[in-house]
């Protein structure tokens, strides 16, 4: 796509992007709740975030999918007060909802197997009801204007006025640094065109590019962004990303999450990921009744939390902290 293309899809975006925000009132309530309260705390919230974005990388779901997943869950929390025992089933029911728009139907992880993993309290039927719910109140259809949809035209954009910028700018680190923020519910108060803008900035700057600089620019006087509301989320993203740095590594591996579990639940994961053996077919008849798969779904007692199950995402600097703490070098 050509640069005037892109700064035309980059204005049909920025135009679309305050139907996506979450009800900033919704927000703030969420952060004024105490921990003891009855309703979703911002503690809570973040913490579930963190278990979707260890669903999103247990499966091997795309960025997009975990992006799409927390803009569908913030939404509804701004919008509907729920108990924090529903929230399990609110998030999971959004990265189900996000993986069906964005993944391959054949990558698509059954619900009972989502539910299995992340070790929740609900049924099949209970996560389809929830996700009609969610869909209604947010009439969802297929499609949410988020970060990731400015970050990867922001990153188009500069490839396409920049002939080294594959090199200098990462697009995997970029959306890295993206999913540490959005840990944090203070950042769905941020419009997805700016808080991808300063994240861009934020990399510009540590790979000290003025070519690049020129062109994040070009793009805030394009999208009329003030210098003030920039700078206010600048210096959010740094302190966020600061938090989440590490000496021994520069960037996240996103190799798919290994759990750390008991010798019983690894039995009980092995036998239900096993392809049972199929019956010797006779040479000179055919038995219907032989070709049928008798393996039973063989359910893990669920005895491990999801926040100790730790994967080479732990090893990054933007792993969720409490469980880059817990990560057992090998």
């Amino acid at each position: 796509m050509d640069a005037f293309k892109l700064m035309k899809e980059l204005r049909v975006n920025y135009e679309q992007e305050a139907h996506y925000l979450p009800r900033e009132t919704g927000l703030r309530l969420i952060e004024s709740t105490t921990e003891d309260d009855s309703r979703i705390s911002a503690k809570c919230r973040d913490a579930k975030v963190e278990d979707v974005w260890s669903l999103t990388s247990f499966f091997g779901y795309s960025t997009q999918t975990f992006v799409l997943a927390v803009n569908l869950l913030d939404r509804f929390l701004a919008m509907i007060r729920i108990q924090p025992k529903h929230l399990s089933c609110v998030s999971v029911s959004c990265l189900h909802m996000a993986a069906k728009v964005t993944e391959e139907e054949c990558n698509l992880a059954p619900p009972v197997e989502l539910i299995r993993i992340g070790q929740c309290r609900f049924t099949a039927s209970d996560l389809c009801r929830m996700e009609k719910i969610v869909a209604e109140k947010l009439n969802f259809k297929s499609k949410a204007v988020t970060a990731l949809t400015f970050l990867d035209l922001y990153h188009q954009i500069a490839l396409s006025h920049c002939t080294d910028g594959k090199e200098i700018l990462s697009l995997e680190k970029l959306e890295a640094q993206l999913k540490a923020c959005l840990c944090r519910i203070s950042f769905s108060k941020a419009k997805p065109s700016v808080l991808a803008l300063s994240l861009l900035r934020q990399e510009i700057h540590a790979v000290q590019s003025e070519d690049m600089l020129e062109i994040a620019c070009h793009i805030q006087r394009h999208l009329k962004i003030t210098d003030a509301e920039l700078r206010l989320w600048s210096e959010r993203v740094a302190r966020c990303l600061s938090d989440y740095s590490s000496p021994e590594c520069s960037k996240p591996n996103h190799r798919k999450l290994q759990w750390i579990v008991s010798r019983r639940t690894a039995q009980n994961l092995h036998s239900y990921r096993t392809v049972p053996e199929l019956p010797t077919i006779p040479e000179h008849c055919w038995d219907e009744s032989e070709s049928e798969d008798s393996c039973e779904d063989v359910m893990s007692s669920g005895e491990e939390s999801l926040s100790s199950s730790l994967g080479s995402d732990a090893e990054g600097p933007y792993f969720p902290l409490h469980l880059r703490r817990q990560h057992l070098h090998a």
